[in-house]
Formats: structure tokens, C-alpha cells, sequence
């Protein structure tokens, strides 16, 4: 080939292999996370519009509402294990969990150890109640599971301010009690990569603001705190205290709050917790590597260990309309 015909054969070459280039960075970003993280932008809640009215209660409706003071994990229980989904494996949530009530619980716990320990709740209840922590990610923390807690979720742990245990009823008809060691969990800790938002349970806020919730990160103004707020399912299937799945066992009422058919309903359980951080602090959630911190991960366990007397108190307070602390 002459040199006159090089130049461009040799431009054709470039131009081609620039597009070639592009083509697989394009391909490459199309197929990363759908952003590089999701603990950016936060939500403002004053653009949020407020949460619907719940449904009215019927005739037969269970209105109490018990309440369990177990503290906000002063003991600094934490560990990165899942009792309800990683039975005996040590540290197969891969990410740390927080606790309030039983004192024992780790991978390696059984219906007997927890029924034998100590628990930080008042009256005595021995159930396990646990959540992902959320950190600030400016601050390293010299604490244990702050420095190396594994697969990205590292950070000074926020300790929570407050912490509200507490079961309701149904508004369409009175509870039965929940059998002793049920296992329970509510939140989707993959809905980040997950095809759909359905399984997203928990509701982020500030506690100026407490008819307004976000599935995302708030910003909430100086003063007020972050809160996260957790629905655990309340229509069990009178069978079984777990399943394969976590959760067919233990299923969610409709929006009106009628059970599917061959559930029954039980207490609902509610975990608020609340965290007093400024709104300039970075937070993220613990969770798997390729779910980025996403704040829609968010979920909670719960391991029944009331005995049958205090779960019959319970009970009987939310189907009698009472007000109780116990």
C-alpha cells in the first residue's frame, strides 16, 4: 500500500477503535450498580407528602397497644451474626446487627440457651429483638466491629437514642398468641439489586416530622432525630414457628388489615429507633457489599421468647383495648 493511502486507512483504524473503546465503557457502566452509591442525596421531608390515615377499626378490633422497655442496647450487643436466617454459622449476616432483650443471642443460640439468659428488658421478657446498625462513615471508631467489621461496613457505630418495642393489634379483629419461639423478620436486605421495591419495609424520618416518611436517607434540620421505624408481619399460618423462606410462615395483612385466608392474626410487632446525628454527618447502613448502604435494605429479626403467662398478658391487653407497659 502506498503511502498516500495509509493516512486514511489508518484514521478509519482510530476512528473504529475509538468507537469499539467507548462501546465497552458504555456496556461496562450500563452494567454496574445503578449508582456508585446509595448513600448520597438525602431525602427532604417537607417534599414528602404525609402517610395515609390507617384503616378504620372495625367492631371486632384488637386497639391496645403494649409497650416493652428493653433499653437501647447500652450493653453494646453486637455481633455479625443472624440467628433467624444464619442459624449456626458465626457471622454469616456479613454485615453487624444490634440488639435490645435477650443478652445471649449469636449464631450458636437455641431455644433453651435463650430461654435460660439474661435480657435487658425490665419485666423480663427474654425475646430477641435486632436490626443492622447505621454508622457514621466519617469518623473510623475504636470499637469492636467498627475498624473491620468485613465487606465494606466499616464506621463509628451510632448508638441509638432511643429504642420502642411495641405490639398492636388488628384493626379488624382480636389476636391470638404467638407461639413461643417463633422466628420472624421483616425488610428485604437485597432490595437494592432486587427487581422490585415489594419487599422494602422499613420507613426513615424525623422526629419533627413524625406523619412523613421516606424509603430513603432523611436530612432532617438541626435538633431532630433520625428515625427508622420497622413492621414485623402479624398473620401467622397457626403452624409452624419458621419456614425454608424466613417468611411464608409469617405473612402481612392486606392494607385493611384482614389476614389472607389460613392465617390468623397476631400482635404486630413495631421496632422504632431513633438516632441524634447532625445533618451534615455521612451515615450508611451495614449491609452486603453489592447493596451499597441502601437505606430500602433495611430489616429486623425477632425470636419469641415470652412465656406462654406474659404472651397471654400481652394478648389479652391488645384484645381488650388497653394501654400497657409490661
Amino acid at each position: 500500500m502506498g503511502n498516500g493511502n495509509r493516512l486514511p486507512a489508518l484514521l478509519v483504524c482510530l476512528v473504529l477503535g475509538l468507537g469499539l473503546a467507548a462501546a465497552v465503557l458504555g456496556a461496562s457502566r450500563a452494567a454496574a450498580p445503578r449508582h456508585a452509591s446509595a448513600v448520597g442525596d438525602r431525602v427532604d421531608l417537607s417534599a414528602v407528602a404525609p402517610e395515609p390515615a390507617p384503616p378504620p377499626a372495625g367492631p371486632d378490633a384488637s386497639t391496645g397497644t403494649v409497650t416493652v422497655d428493653c433499653g437501647r442496647n447500652e450493653e453494646g450487643h453486637w455481633n455479625e451474626d443472624n440467628l433467624v436466617v444464619s442459624p449456626g454459622l458465626p457471622s454469616g449476616a456479613h454485615h453487624t446487627h444490634a440488639y435490645v432483650g435477650n443478652l445471649s443471642t449469636d449464631a450458636l443460640s437455641t431455644d433453651a440457651s435463650l430461654a435460660a439468659a439474661a435480657t435487658s428488658c425490665t419485666g423480663g421478657d427474654r425475646s430477641s429483638y435486632y436490626w443492622p446498625v447505621l454508622r457514621r462513615t466519617d469518623r473510623p471508631g475504636d470499637r469492636a466491629h467498627e475498624g473491620a467489621a468485613g465487606h465494606g461496613n466499616t464506621g463509628e457505630i451510632l448508638r441509638e437514642a432511643s429504642v420502642r418495642v411495641e405490639f398492636r393489634g388488628s384493626p379488624v379483629g382480636k389476636v391470638v398468641a404467638m407461639p413461643r419461639f417463633l422466628r420472624a423478620m421483616t425488610g428485604d436486605a437485597v432490595a437494592y439489586t432486587a427487581a422490585t421495591d415489594a419487599g422494602v419495609r422499613a420507613r426513615w424520618g424525623c422526629s419533627g416530622s413524625p406523619g412523613r416518611s421516606t424509603t430513603g436517607y432523611p436530612r432532617c434540620p438541626a435538633g431532630e432525630l433520625v428515625t427508622r421505624t420497622l413492621v414485623f408481619p402479624s398473620c401467622w399460618n397457626g403452624l409452624d414457628t419458621a419456614a425454608a423462606d424466613h417468611r411464608s410462615h409469617l405473612v402481612f395483612p392486606s392494607a385493611g388489615g384482614v389476614c389472607p385466608s389460613g392465617t390468623f392474626p397476631v400482635p404486630e410487632l413495631r421496632l422504632s429507633l431513633a438516632y441524634a446525628v447532625a445533618p451534615q454527618v455521612p451515615i450508611a447502613l451495614d449491609s452486603f457489599p453489592e447493596q451499597r448502604h441502601s437505606p430500602k435494605t433495611d430489616h429486623a429479626m425477632f425470636v419469641d421468647v415470652m412465656t406462654d403467662g406474659r404472651m397471654g398478658e400481652l394478648v389479652g391487653c391488645l384484645n381488650e383495648g388497653r394501654t400497657c407497659r409490661m
